[in-house]
């Protein structure tokens, strides 16, 4: 099964590539440190886009009650992610420390757009760590239960099968003598 990320998060992170890829070419002391932020951000966002944010896309199946096997794939991104949390918040860290660095030079330098665009990376990563993260590892958790569920259920219905052919085996038999 193919996991495709919402598309309004999508959206969010190319929006925040291209604002930052500007920032890169801003010149000077802002320039400057953009790329250095451009360094972290990228890789971070790879990560993301790779096992962090796709179980999200499940939330509108999962809302209708909708689990099927196949959903069991996505245990490795939520697994993958809740090991990897601490590096990712650690990631988010140096993200905001290279953000607060873009504030005060872009205030000096009276570049007022790259200092908004921080808020709002600023106040992405927040998000993400607040809701995103744990919503996803929430997601595994869930279809780990649901899954295991099913299979129950898949095995007493087995079983279920069985004791009827055993029944109608003993009705045959007892209809023979």
């Amino acid at each position: 099964m193919d996991y495709k990320i919402p598309k309004t998060m999508e959206k969010e992170h190319e929006e925040l590539h291209a604002d930052l890829r500007k920032a890169t070419t801003a010149g000077g002391a802002t320039g400057k440190i953009a790329k250095r932020l451009a360094g972290v951000v990228h890789p971070h966002f790879v990560k993301e886009e790779d096992f962090a944010l796709p179980p999200l896309g499940l939330l509108p199946s999962l809302a209708k009650g909708k689990v099927t096997s196949d959903m069991k794939d996505i245990l490795l991104m939520t697994d993958k992610l809740k090991t990897d949390l601490n590096q990712m918040v650690k990631e988010h860290e140096e993200i905001v420390a290279a953000l607060e660095e873009l504030v005060t030079v872009a205030k000096k330098e009276r570049k007022l757009k790259y200092v908004r665009f921080a808020d709002r990376l600023n106040l992405h990563a927040q998000t993400e760590e607040e809701v995103y993260y744990p919503t996803a590892i929430l997601i595994g958790e869930y279809l780990r239960l649901k899954l295991a569920g099913m299979n129950t259920k898949e095995a007493s219905k087995r079983v279920s099968d069985k004791k009827t052919i055993s029944e109608r085996k003993r009705q045959v038999a007892k209809e023979r003598r």
